[in-house]
């Protein structure tokens, strides 16, 4: 009977998602093709259901009959807790790993675990309670310093060794390795060409490239790692991510964005009571913020370059707009960013994270467009000219917001929608929007993920950029403020163009860029390509213009060079004709 139910309960689920996702297009191919999703049904078995795992968690458990989903917010603070809760160990390159989780279990029950290669074997552990890694470090030793003195920082960073290597070895099983980086190009080319239609390989990309839960996991560990160092001096403080490790569109292998959070800090746990008197902690006091950020970057900077296991080539940049200390996170594997109080960046996070769950084609479409970019050479991960991944980013919300009927809501919009406790003022600056998803109304649009590709590459193709911006607070096209080649409104700062960076000639390359993937997305016939063994669809725009077929794409670009003459022919002819026109009638 228990069985039947379970059965019937995944029958439910399977027909559910059918009739929400039947107008998106190609459901049943891209079902097939992604064996990760069929994990995902049966997780629903067990009443803890993450539908779009890791990200855009929804929570389903006995005693709700309905399902939720979690803020931001909730998700932010439920990571950092269990962050607090994890440890990471460098294991032998033989390791037994039912023998380690044996010995770790004598601490105190384990939640969850995994293996992953980074300059030898790592196991991140998470604990279910927090004194279970106490318990460990009263047992464990301090490194013998035969040949360095060590510096006597207990962290949660441990290194396993075996006393007896041949002995252990022989009951060796293999352990899975949790993938930390996302397949090569040119592998995902080869997997794209064997999807079925265009909308899977969009779903395909995105399901190799996106954070997995491990890796969202380890990059949650880095920020308490380093929160553990600023505890020495701001007890109070909290290290948090933002940018892609949290707004649901970082790819693997991308930067960990962190900032030192102090808003605890002038926080009452308790409330005083009213009397004759007031009493301030006494406190050093400085001339600016910048200053006093710029003072305490240095003091973490130090601490992480002299003290923190696994810190290296650690950078200070404190003169900077916005100062911060650059390291690399040997045991994680990151490149780290770490600034102070970026309050409207995790706003902006916030922003980003709604958009990215509301609907499962806004991710899919950015991942798709952010890796043609990164393949012909618009965006860099080098400080220039370029477009940034996050200017791309919202050149692509802003074409959601344009579709009709729209696919995801203005930022006036959700502003709206936003009750008291969203309300927010951050530098003058109103950052209000709604949190609660319930609260906003899901779209009506059912184009598939095909269409969006191709018109998002023909309307900025044709976009007139050097008459209009990118406002995605109104979401519509509004006159420059200003002579950039590229203006795109900040969403919070609307005194600043997020794009200011881009050069006349690079906005010029994206522009051709997109003309050309639209024509390859609308003239190329699917079939032909399956036949001759080419790329076809979104695979065919993943190489370089003019590697794949270089005499066919030069007569192309011939032709729309000619075109293009022509044009620039009748409008000198045309504005000759007016300016006779004005001669005569003078």
């Amino acid at each position: 009977m228990y069985t039947f139910v379970r059965e019937l309960h995944l029958c439910f689920l399977i027909v559910f998602l059918c009739c929400s996702w039947r107008a998106r297009g190609d459901l049943c191919s891209f079902v097939q093709s992604q064996k990760r999703r069929l994990n995902v049904l049966k997780s629903v078995l067990n009443l803890h259901v993450c539908v779009e795992k890791p990200w855009c968690s929804f929570v389903h458990t006995d005693a709700e009959v309905s399902t939720r989903r979690k803020t931001f917010a909730e998700v932010q603070t439920e990571r950092l807790e269990q962050a607090e809760r994890t440890i990471l160990i460098k294991c032998p390159p033989k390791i037994n790993e039912k023998k380690l989780l044996q010995y770790l279990s004598s601490h105190g029950k384990i939640n969850s675990h995994f293996f992953f290669e980074n300059r030898g074997i790592h196991a991140l552990i998470e604990f279910s309670e927090k004194n279970s890694i106490a318990s460990l470090q009263d047992v464990i030793g301090i490194p013998s310093a035969t040949e360095h003195h060590v510096v006597p920082f207990k962290s949660r960073l441990f290194i396993f060794t075996l006393k007896n290597p041949v002995g252990q070895a022989a009951a060796e099983t293999p352990i899975h390795l949790s993938p930390q980086s996302h397949i090569p190009v040119k592998d995902l080319i080869q997997k794209l060409c064997g999807a079925e239609s265009i909308s899977s390989q969009m779903y395909t990309l995105l399901n190799e490239y996106q954070l997995t839960e491990e890796n969202i996991k380890l990059r949650f560990l880095a920020c308490s790692l380093v929160r553990d160092f600023a505890r020495a001096y701001f007890p109070d403080s909290v290290v948090k991510p933002f940018g892609s490790s949290v707004n649901t569109f970082g790819k693997l292998g991308c930067d960990v964005d962190m900032f030192l959070d102090f808003h605890k800090t002038g926080k009452h746990t308790t409330k005083m009571k009213k009397g004759p008197f007031e009493m301030e902690y006494q406190m050093k006091r400085l001339p600016s913020e910048r200053l006093a950020t710029q003072k305490i970057l240095s003091v973490i900077g130090d601490c992480l370059d002299n003290f923190g296991p696994g810190c290296v080539s650690v950078q200070k940049i404190l003169n900077a707009r916005c100062p911060l200390v650059k390291f690399s996170h040997q045991p994680t594997g990151f490149q780290c960013d770490l600034s102070v109080s970026n309050s409207i960046a995790i706003k902006s996070s916030e922003l980003l994270y709604i958009y990215g769950c509301l609907d499962s084609r806004v991710r899919a479409l950015v991942f798709s467009i952010r890796c043609w970019a990164r393949i012909h050479g618009l965006t860099n991960s080098v400080p220039g000219a370029w477009i940034t991944n996050f200017s791309l980013t919202m050149m692509i919300m802003f074409f959601l917001q344009k579709r009709s009927p729209p696919i995801i809501p203005t930022l006036d919009q959700l502003r709206e929608l936003a009750d008291k406790e969203d309300q927010h003022i951050i530098g003058g600056y109103d950052c209000s929007f709604v949190s609660d998803f319930s609260k906003i109304n899901p779209t009506k649009n059912t184009e598939t993920l095909d269409v969006l590709l191709c018109d998002f590459f023909e309307y900025f193709g044709n976009f007139d950029f050097r008459k209009n911006s990118i406002n995605l607070r109104k979401g519509k096209e509004v006159n420059k403020p200003e002579s950039s080649p590229l203006y795109i409104w900040n969403p919070f700062e609307q005194d600043l163009n997020i794009s200011k960076n881009v050069n006349q000639p690079q906005l010029e390359k994206f522009v051709a860029l997109a003309r050309e993937s639209a024509w390859i997305l609308q003239k190329e016939d699917k079939t032909l390509r399956m036949v001759n063994k080419e790329p076809w669809g979104l695979a065919a725009l993943l190489i370089p213009f003019g590697k794949s077929n270089p005499n066919k794409i030069k007569n192309r670009m011939k032709g729309i060079g000619s075109e293009t003459i022509k044009s620039l022919l009748d409008s000198l002819k045309l504005s000759n004709v007016n300016n006779l026109q004005k001669a005569v009638g003078k």
